[in-house]
């Protein structure tokens, strides 16, 4: 019986996670497109619910009652199975998410690990998508985001060694806790500028959406898709973006403290703190997406291999002495572990 109520808290646990997850996704899918409008002074979805906020549902509705239709050609096993695994990637990733000191589904001593390491397999879920289809074009598109997801993960991973450096332990809470007087963003914002683009680049976000990019690929990896497994690649994709947002304001913006330690902002609960830094994050991406062109392929490697690497490389260096020396009066160095 003990056994049982320990399931079953886990459960509720998880579903008090995952519920509001799949429901910002819908809502951040409508706020990505009001903010679009707004940039270029129209409306965006305005019809469906007040101010349009129902859209989204109404989208997933019609996505449900779609036939899905499987390809004869296709590997149909693989097929079915690329979206279940792009969607289930991106949303175990929030286990380690901690939205207060208390809040956090998984406290693991290696979060920041663990998030690295299920994003990185979430380029499983799009190569499995584009070969299965058994179609050039879905090919060609899993390729090209495969290579700039690989690519991209390099000075991600580079850009995490340089918070690692500063804080001295891989928990997310610890990450959190060591910017309690001064945020990463100021003493490592070219870091912080690195990684936004970086994140836009991981989750295939204009102005890198190469995969997807309409002229020459169709729809990328998901042309053969329709009906409900389309709409759990686009489920994953939009998860994926919440999430580099929450990395984001966790490893750079303070996670879920208040920008200053003052009476009434002290009242507010940290997951608020947490979740208004990541829409903040978001409104960016969706600003990008509005403003910025596409890059050609060439330019997006040469980019991320000859540009961010060599960068985020020697910034390591940078930091390594900086905390070493405690420079700044110990910016670099806030270690809450050891010593």
């Amino acid at each position: 019986m003990e056994y049982l109520s320990i399931i079953f808290l886990e459960v509720y646990k998880i579903l008090f996670l995952l519920v509001p997850v799949l429901v910002s996704v819908a809502m951040i899918v409508w706020l990505d497109r009001r903010v679009w409008a707004f940039v270029q002074k129209r409306q965006g979805p305005n019809v469906v619910g007040p101010f349009g906020l129902l859209q989204s549902l109404a989208d997933a509705l019609k996505y449900i009652f779609k036939e899905i239709i499987i390809p004869s050609s296709s590997n149909k096993i693989i097929f079915i199975l690329a979206p279940i695994v792009t969607m289930t990637l991106a949303l175990i990733s929030w286990a380690v998410i901690p939205f207060s000191a208390t809040q956090v589904l998984a406290d693991i001593n290696v979060g920041i690990l663990y998030l690295f390491a299920v994003s990185s397999l979430g380029v499983y879920g799009i190569i499995m998508g584009g070969w299965a289809s058994n179609s050039k074009y879905p090919f060609l598109g899993a390729i090209r985001s495969a290579a700039q997801m690989v690519s991209y993960e390099v000075s991600i991973g580079v850009i995490i060694i340089n918070v690692l450096l500063c804080v001295g332990s891989l928990n997310l809470n610890d990450i959190v806790e060591a910017q309690k007087n001064l945020w990463f963003v100021i003493p490592l914002f070219p870091m912080f500028v690195i990684f936004f683009i970086s994140a836009l680049a991981e989750t295939n976000r204009p102005p890198f959406d190469l995969p997807e990019a309409e002229a020459e690929l169709v729809a990328g990896y998901q042309t053969e898709y329709s009906g409900m497994m389309y709409a759990m690649f686009w489920l994953g994709e939009y998860a994926n973006i919440l999430l580099m947002c929450a990395m984001g304001a966790i490893l750079f913006l303070g996670g879920w403290m208040s920008p200053v330690e003052i009476y009434p902002f002290t009242l507010v609960p940290g997951a608020i703190w947490l979740i208004l830094k990541i829409l903040l994050l978001f409104i960016l991406f969706a600003l990008v997406k509005a403003i910025v062109p596409r890059y050609r392929y060439d330019q997006l490697m040469r980019l991320g291999w000859k540009v961010f690497l060599p960068l985020s490389l020697a910034w390591v260096v940078v930091v390594a002495f900086l905390a070493k020396f405690e420079a700044f009066g110990g910016a670099y160095a806030r270690w809450v572990v050891g010593g």
